[in-house]
């Protein structure tokens, strides 16, 4: 497998909405195992496969540090929320590196998609593993988690971004 390059802020692809999924052969699976061996190499929990400039709406994830915690990869993914009760903790982005941030999202979430060979998949999820899963699923609307903090906070961040050394104008 190989390790991607993983697509930094200002990239026109972490904006671009993934297209939907509809062929499931070696070569998703190859990207599969690709992404897993990038966010691994990068020291991360989620990697949505834009971050490594393919518009195709598949993320994966590896919660498996934490109780009870789970690796594996979501094709096509649509969560929605369960309850209203919200969690704030600090976030970050393999394509914004250095930059963490306490963002507000829901506690616990319903996802719904599919495997690798095409079969679906479902889970609920709290804590960390749905924080991971709001994070990738905007990923792969073009959405990143900058968009969700308070104004002030985004000021903040996007101060930095610009004098960070990886960022180029």
């Amino acid at each position: 497998m190989t390790v991607r390059e993983i697509r930094l802020f200002g990239d026109p692809v972490l904006t671009t909405r993934s297209d939907e999924i509809t062929v499931f052969d070696d070569a998703l699976a190859v990207l599969v195992e690709d992404m897993l061996e990038t966010m691994d190499d990068a020291g991360g929990v989620g990697l949505a496969a834009n971050q490594v400039g393919i518009t195709r709406r598949v993320f994966v994830y590896d919660c498996s540090h934490i109780e009870d915690g789970l690796r594996g990869h979501i094709i096509n993914p649509v969560w929605e929320a369960i309850g209203e009760e919200t969690q704030v903790g600090p976030e970050g982005c393999l394509s914004i590196p250095e930059i963490s941030e306490d963002t507000e999202r829901y506690e616990t979430v319903r996802v719904s998609g599919q495997d690798v060979t095409g079969k679906p998949v479902a889970l609920v999820a709290s804590g960390l593993m749905a924080r991971c899963i709001q994070h990738e699923t905007d990923h792969l609307d073009g959405v990143l988690f900058l968009r969700r903090l308070a104004p002030e906070q985004r000021k903040a961040a996007m101060a930095a971004i610009r004098t960070a050394d990886w960022f180029t104008a």
